[in-house]
């Protein structure tokens, strides 16, 4: 499966990924994240069921705050 991530191509054996899954094999251990697929912005509880597939466009992007 191919996929561009963060502006990125991306390759991965599987044919179909969930979110959950790509921040494990990515490692992003990051608290806030915010996620998009396709320009779809997808909520926390959906990361285990929100699949990935072929061709997608992923953005994760970290949250920082400062003051």
């Amino acid at each position: 499966m191919n996929i561009t991530l963060n502006n990125k191509p991306e390759s991965f054996e599987a044919t179909a990924l969930t979110i959950s899954a790509i921040l494990k094999h990515k490692k992003y251990s990051f608290r806030m994240l915010v996620i998009k697929v396709n320009g779809k912005l997808i909520k926390k509880s959906q990361y285990n069921v929100t699949e990935v597939r072929d061709g997608d466009n992923v953005q994760i992007l970290h949250m920082i705050s400062g003051g």
